[in-house]
């Protein structure tokens, strides 16, 4: 009775070396090639434990099928094999999964300028890696299930009845399912991309993860907003980062009426020669109103990315007044009052006459308000009727008859 069980555990043990020597082969193997190549250690980090459990299991399964002397246990065992096999297999293709995509990601990174195309590289390939996951791990428990008899009989009546399911579980996932396309959607059109900066819900911030169900912005004041997929697709939002980092920002100042724009317009060059928050591509001092007792004065500068540019307008801005305080302080806005004595009020006589208007008091005038009136003639009070006239030639041609 002995002897079954010896060469059993005889036979678990070589199962148990062999797997350590694949394991081992295969580690050396690659060791030897990450020394000539960088990817083969990405390769070690990412899939050795789910190898070596593959390896392991499928050898010792090989052994149980072999050499196991109760054949009344072989079925269950075969069935608990099965299971940690497929388990083990899906740990191993999520794992290459993982490397392939480190491998995509290592060769687009985003820390550099002008990472347009990196960003747009990153965003689809993390949904993708989700989504392939997600994939395999149901994959994965379908066939699971399917190594039980019970399940496979409910399977083949779930099938029969596969087009009532298929409404019930979309009914009950349509947002569920509506996030996961509209994820899919974000990452291929390039709406939204990881790293883009965006202004939603007027909140000013970074998009720092993109999956299959919702968006997270990292915020500018260190919080975090989580937004759904479909927020994007069905929300207007602002994206500055569409199609480069490059903006165009403006700094405002209420001024008195005595400023001297030519003088401001010299200090700012000034200002913008001086650092390195200004990229050079535009430098524009206008004044954009004059009403209300004040002179607005607009100044656009351009910066390489938005932070940057919310650093140099607060340094033009402070500049600015710091220049009007030392410099020009009869520029600074103030608020005048004129103080008088109460006088009978003079009325005017009313103006008769109206010489001169829009539509009356010259050719011009008359010639413009005739294309307002051509429907019905105007006649002046001085002109007589044109149809008392004729009445009154008729009735004198019949006194003379």
């Amino acid at each position: 009775m002995s002897e079954p069980w010896i060469a059993f555990a005889v036979a678990a043990g070589v199962a148990v070396v062999a797997a350590a020597a694949a394991a081992l082969v295969v580690a050396v193997t690659t060791r030897l090639m990450a020394r000539r190549h960088a990817w083969p250690r990405g390769l070690i980090s990412r899939a050795h434990r789910p190898f070596r459990a593959l390896v392991l299991l499928v050898a010792l399964w090989i052994a149980v099928a072999v050499t196991f002397p109760l054949p009344e246990w072989m079925l269950l065992l075969n069935q608990v094999f099965t299971i940690l096999v497929i388990a083990a297999a899906a740990w191993l293709l999520a794992a290459l999964v993982f490397f392939v995509t480190d491998l995509m990601l290592g060769r687009h990174r985003i820390d550099v300028p002008d990472n347009r195309v990196a960003r747009r590289i990153r965003t689809q390939t993390l949904i993708l890696r989700r989504l392939t996951v997600v994939i395999i791990v149901i994959i994965a428990i379908g066939a699971i299930l399917l190594t039980f008899p019970v399940v496979r009989a409910f399977g083949a009546s779930v099938l029969a009845s596969a087009g009532i399911a298929s409404i019930i579980a979309g009914l009950a996932a349509q947002s569920i399912l509506a996030n996961i396309f509209a994820g899919l959607q974000l990452a291929f059109s390039e709406a939204l991309r990881v790293d883009d900066v965006v202004v939603v819900e007027d909140e000013w911030g970074r998009v720092g993860e993109i999956t299959l169900s919702y968006v997270v912005l990292d915020l500018w004041d260190e919080r975090r907003l989580v937004l759904p997929c479909t927020y994007f697709t069905t929300t207007p939002f602002q994206n500055w980062t569409r199609q480069g980092s490059e903006l165009l920002g403006e700094v405002e100042l209420d001024l008195d009426w005595r400023i001297s724009p030519s003088r401001m317009r010299a200090h700012l060059d000034e200002v913008l020669a001086g650092t390195d928050l200004w990229d050079g591509r535009a430098s524009v001092l206008q004044v954009t109103d004059a009403v209300g007792g004040f002179v607005r004065v607009r100044i656009l500068v351009t910066a390489q990315d938005a932070p940057t540019l919310f650093d140099l307008r607060c340094l033009v801005r402070e500049a600015m007044v710091v220049w009007m305080q030392e410099h020009a302080p009869a520029a600074l806005p103030v608020q005048r009052v004129l103080m008088t004595r109460e006088e009978a009020v003079r009325h005017a006589e009313p103006d008769a006459g109206g010489e001169g208007g829009l539509f009356t008091g010259s050719a011009e005038a008359e010639a413009r308000a005739s294309t307002f009136t051509q429907a019905n003639p105007v006649i002046a009070p001085d002109e007589p009727d044109q149809t008392s006239k004729s009445t009154a030639t008729r009735e004198e041609t019949t006194e003379r008859t």
